[in-house]
């Protein structure tokens, strides 16, 4: 009995003794949605940000910024390339989504004359947008770090123009050497009538869809998707982007490409 009693006596001891079970953590799938759902508010409090400029807000209507940041999934702490970023349009609503841990790098090629202002002039140095910085586009794409997003709207017809003379081939794979593994490169472009030539960028600054997607899977990108937000059927091709009658409203197609891991 005694030697019952001993036992006993060490088990409650024993027993007093043991932690708690430590809570469990959140689940791979919670994780995610906390992430989607943070991506989210960030996508929203870029495109309300009060330091944009009237002109960007204005072009709010046609760009559907919120869908187009969605669908190229920038999130807080992204590292992400504006590539030929114009005026900023997208710089600075990248600069808001990626937060205080991500940086943009906006890499534009230099002023045609040297009386103009260089490409992003009016964000870099401001302290509203202090994520920002320029790399000179003088040859190839090469930017500091490997990257989560390359991001290119309206201007992936430029790469064919004559006047650039640029080696497209050449520029898809520094794309691809850019980005880190599973990074994302996304494309928004004005489209050209299906099976039409690589005269119509010079021509009419619309390239064929089909040609993009070619183009970028050669370089070793595996094509994910495609956002039909920003398509418009009464467009039928034929104008220059710039003509007022379709200026603001091509049709325009937005695809998602994917570095393999």
């Amino acid at each position: 009995m005694r030697h019952f009693f001993q036992i006993a006596a060490v088990a409650l001891l024993l027993a007093g003794c043991t932690t708690a079970t430590p809570p469990k953590g959140p689940s791979p799938e919670e994780v995610t949605e906390m992430a989607a759902r943070d991506a989210i508010a960030g996508n929203l409090a870029s495109i309300a940000d009060a330091n944009r400029p009237a002109e960007d807000v204005a072009r709010d209507v046609a760009r559907n910024p919120a869908a187009m940041l969605a669908f190229a999934g920038v999130k807080p702490g992204d590292k992400v390339v504006d590539f030929i970023p114009g005026a900023g349009y997208f710089t600075r609503l990248f600069a808001k989504a990626v937060g205080a841990n991500g940086h943009v790098y906006g890499v534009a090629p230099p002023p045609r004359k040297p009386d103009e202002p260089a490409p992003l002039s009016k964000i870099v140095g401001d302290p509203a947008y202090p994520n920002v910085s320029v790399v000179p586009l003088t040859g190839m794409l090469a930017v500091p770090e490997p990257v989560d997003l390359v991001w290119t709207a309206q201007n992936y017809h430029d790469l064919h123009l004559a006047q650039f003379k640029l080696d497209v081939v050449a520029m898809n794979k520094a794309v691809f050497d850019a980005l880190k593994p599973g990074g994302v490169y996304v494309i928004v472009d004005h489209a050209a009538l299906p099976g039409s030539g690589l005269e119509v960028p010079d021509k009419l600054h619309r390239i064929d869809p089909a040609i993009v997607k070619q183009e970028v899977i050669a370089a070793g990108f595996e094509y994910e998707d495609e956002s039909t937000v920003l398509r418009n059927d009464t467009d039928d091709h034929t104008l220059i982007v710039f003509d007022p009658k379709v200026r603001g409203k091509t049709d325009q197609f937005a695809f998602r490409f994917r570095k393999p891991q």
